[in-house]
């Protein structure tokens, strides 16, 4: 029987109907949507620097000259950015009614290797963890700039999921606004903190880990586990175990740690989903909340295996066709190694 299940840090509810799979033509091993090869096209390949912005930051071999060749890691702003550094963020009503602002903002890309062809599940762990090192680098940057109220780090990995370019490479965007999808998580972490008196986020923690039913892995600071109520299926959530509400509180120690569960998890979907199209998004407080109790950062994976059609869209309620308990299961049996 079908089973509606609500996540108690969200209010989200979803529909879990695992009969629904078996649709015609309803397939849960989907190979990814290739991007065509761009060949001597791609911006984000090593001798093409000159295609792209200059770099705001890069790891590369020793004595190699910013901009050129030589880099593992390069950090440069989004050339087709969707909000611009420059101004100030001013508020003002259009016809005396309609909110707007300057479109101010950071737009950033994170190529993540000089090859073209890798994604973090085959990369070399020493690879992985420079990417999260970066993305701490450049969150940490930004969140020193008054004007930001968010920043979010996102990555998209094949058409479906909406990526252009097939060069691995992942983005951060500071926004001076908290829009209403993160005001609302925030406001129900208030209610429940003020209700209970603790984070809802460390309550799920101890919850999944006692039940282990829904955990994929576990390392000594991560959980990494598929959420009761997933919106999608094989949506997984990768949670620091100690409570911080802010991706800036990552300790440098922990970076490799939670570089190393991330590859283990995305190599994971890698094999069992035969390379899916996927999005994973840093959730984080908002800048001038860092410090709250309530808050608790965390990764959300969502393999874009499934479609959003008429009722989600009109309802906000999700349907997923295969039970968190079922996907742990088989994700945990995949091998990462």
């Amino acid at each position: 029987m079908p089973e509606l299940r609500q996540n108690p840090a969200t209010k989200e509810w979803v529909i879990i109907a695992a009969e629904r799979a078996r649709r015609p033509n309803h397939q849960v091993k989907l190979k990814r949507n290739y991007i065509p090869q761009e060949g001597d096209e791609c911006p984000f390949c090593p001798g093409h620097e000159h295609m792209t912005p200059p770099e705001i930051l890069s790891y590369r071999t020793y004595e190699t000259e910013p901009n050129s060749p030589g880099w593992r890691i390069r950090v440069i702003p989004n050339k087709y950015s969707a909000l611009v550094p420059d101004g100030e963020p001013k508020r003002s009503k259009a016809q005396l009614f309609f909110p707007h602002m300057n479109g101010i903002g950071d737009h950033e890309v994170i190529i993540e290797s000089p090859e073209h062809d890798k994604t973090i599940a085959t990369m070399a762990p020493e690879q992985v963890e420079e990417i999260f090192r970066a993305y701490s680098q450049r969150y940490k940057e930004l969140v020193k700039d008054p004007k930001y109220e968010m920043i979010i780090i996102f990555k998209n990995h094949g058409m479906n999921a909406g990526t252009s370019l097939r060069h691995p490479h992942s983005q951060v965007i500071a926004t001076p606004i908290t829009p209403m999808h993160i005001r609302h998580r925030v406001e129900e972490a208030m209610r429940y903190f003020d209700d209970n008196g603790d984070c809802v986020y460390c309550e799920m923690l101890k919850k999944e880990k006692k039940a282990k039913e829904r955990v994929i892995l576990e390392t000594e600071s991560y959980l990494c586990f598929s959420p009761y109520a997933a919106r999608s299926p094989y949506e997984i959530w990768m949670m620091p175990k100690k409570h911080r509400s802010s991706f800036e509180d990552i300790p440098e120690e922990e970076i490799k740690e939670l570089a190393y569960a991330m590859r283990r998890a995305l190599l994971r979907i890698y094999r069992f989903l035969n390379d899916p199209d996927f999005n994973y998004i840093i959730f984080s407080a908002p800048c001038h909340e860092k410090d709250g109790e309530y808050s608790h950062w965390y990764i959300q994976i969502i393999p874009r295996i499934s479609s959003v059609a008429g009722f989600e869209l009109g309802s906000g309620i999700y349907i997923n066709t295969v039970p968190p308990e079922k996907a742990a299961a088989e994700l945990r049996q995949t091998p990462d190694e």
